[in-house]
């Protein structure tokens, strides 16, 4: 079943309308007909299962008929943040798609000393717009009841006042040792803890970076004796998080 997102005020008692880029994807794309039956999310994590009623106002608009309302149950009770160092264009596309189909909470672009890509104000604006979409885009195919946000770029230090006021703060590191004390770090997470993940660029952290970081109050832990690419690091992260902490 196809799935939209809809600001509340856009949802009522008995209707529900759909509009902008949406509407076309849905009567010129999908080709969907008065009568299909669709999954929309408002953003405050309820789902309605929905029956289209008319395509009004010359095609701008979905009208669509409240069928049944519920509580949308797709999203981990913890808020995960995903601090990722700034990667090249293509990867940071398929880290977002992959840590919003996971669960992820809200994506933070981090510029780190290591990182390859170098973004001024207005191409940082321009790539954030399109991460977004994509965001979107995957929490359309994931089922989520929201769409999580992709911050604009953040500066190292901004990253780690942004992080302060969290519950818990990893930080996935190729020096790091000690599988079993990772291992009682992850153990130790419960079902609504705010959680920050570190994930340093292509070119790893600087030990500096590291010192800061742990002077921050973020932990360390270890991945495997296997180095990961930057776009592995943080989906192998949130695969094990979610299996964790998946009610």
């Amino acid at each position: 079943m196809q799935h939209f997102f809809v600001p509340p005020s856009q949802a009522g008692e008995t209707e529900i309308k759909i509009t902008g880029s949406d509407v076309n994807h849905m009567k010129n794309v999908l080709r969907m007909k008065p009568g299909e039956e669709v999954s929309v999310s408002d953003g405050n994590n309820c789902r309605y299962l929905c029956r289209i009623k008319e395509y009004a106002d010359d095609g701008e608009e979905a009208v669509l008929t409240i069928v049944n309302r519920q509580e949308n149950d797709t999203e981990l009770s913890s808020k995960i943040y995903l601090f990722q160092g700034l990667p090249k264009q293509e990867k940071m596309e398929l880290i977002v798609q992959k840590a919003v189909e996971l669960g992820v909470y809200q994506i933070i672009p981090v510029a780190m000393k290591r990182c390859v890509v170098r973004l001024d104000e207005k191409k940082a604006q321009k790539k954030t717009k399109r991460w977004q979409e994509i965001s979107k885009s995957a929490a359309k195919q994931a089922g989520r009841g929201i769409v999580p946000e992709v911050r604009n770029v953040s500066a190292w230090k901004e990253a780690l006042w942004a992080a302060r006021e969290l519950d818990v703060l990893l930080l996935p590191y190729e020096l790091a040792k000690g599988m079993a004390e990772t291992k009682e770090i992850l153990a130790s997470i419960r079902p609504g803890s705010s959680i920050g993940i570190f994930i340093g660029p292509e070119g790893g952290f600087e030990k500096e970076e590291v010192e800061e970081a742990m002077a921050a109050g973020v932990r360390p832990v270890t991945l495997g004796r296997r180095i990961l690419r930057t776009e592995t690091a943080g989906i192998t992260t949130l695969s094990v998080l979610m299996f964790q902490l998946e009610e």
